[in-house]
């Protein structure tokens, strides 16, 4: 396959890359242009055939042997050496291939329920690693179907798209417009609500999936504050996962969020 070679990392046509590390300029840059950046080989590969489009690659020079994988074929792909590729991103490229690519218009919350049984609803989790890492979490289990509140992390943040290793590509998603009454609209579209807390008070999460036909949802707050007492009131159903009975002696008195994601995610699949 064809590439250019990049010499200099003031190169305008390098711009996609510039400082990936500092998010508040990458989410402006990101939101201006409709583009997010995909990160690996695997993940770029995932996202083509995803069906986004390419603006461009850009690989070091050390990892040029990755190249005829891609599958980029009307896009440039820049080729640089090492150093440049440190100095235009922010740091070292560890996997030594990027693409920018161009987003796809999100979809309605409507339009992603209109087909799934089980959803995930995210409150205002603004840490990218843990929206990617629970994106993962529910393609992995059988969720067919993920909600963001409205200040929700990007999952198409760089950050979220590398932990997910690129599920944020296989799962349907939307992003709410209204987290006041957010929640109306998944009931009455049928779904069962259940928020999932560490209260003690709360049914463990197995005995509230009775009803393995029914619609669920299953609702997670953020690191630390976990959801919102609004959300906590319009819920359906307060869950918790039945955590070892020494596990409070020792210090333990919940899990984080990914982890309770995965074991949650899990239940709510039922059947696997």
């Amino acid at each position: 396959m064809d590439h250019i070679r990049i010499d200099s990392e003031d190169d305008p046509r390098l711009a996609d890359y510039a400082r990936l590390t500092e998010p508040k300029l990458r989410t402006s840059l990101e939101a201006e242009h409709g583009l997010f950046i995909a990160e690996g080989t695997k993940v770029i590969v995932r996202a083509v055939a995803s069906g986004y489009p390419v603006r461009s690659a850009l690989l070091a020079e050390s990892r040029i042997v990755d190249l005829p994988q891609l599958g980029i074929t009307d896009a440039p792909v820049y080729v640089v050496a090492d150093d440049v590729a440190e100095r235009v991103t922010g740091y070292r490229v560890h996997r030594g291939a990027l693409a920018s690519m161009e987003r796809k218009a999100l979809p309605d919350v409507a339009a992603v329920l209109a087909t799934a049984r089980r959803i995930v609803v995210l409150e205002d989790l603004v840490d990218h690693g843990n929206v990617g890492a629970i994106f993962r979490c529910a393609a992995a289990l059988g969720v067919d179907a993920v909600v963001l509140s409205p200040r929700c992390a990007d999952p198409l943040y760089r950050r979220s798209v590398k932990v997910s290793m690129g599920s944020v590509f296989a799962i349907p998603y939307a992003r709410m417009t209204d987290w006041y009454d957010g929640l109306a609209d998944l009931r009455n579209k049928g779904f069962r609500i259940l928020a999932l807390t560490p209260d003690d008070n709360a049914i463990p999460i197995g005995e509230a999936i009775a009803n393995p036909g029914a619609r669920m949802a299953l609702l997670l707050g953020t690191e630390g504050d976990g959801l919102s007492s609004r959300w906590l009131r319009e819920a359906d159903e307060a869950v918790r996962i039945p955590m070892n009975p020494g596990a409070r002696a020792a210090g333990v008195d919940s899990l984080n969020v990914v982890a309770a994601a995965a074991i949650a995610c899990h239940a709510l699949a039922g059947e696997i």
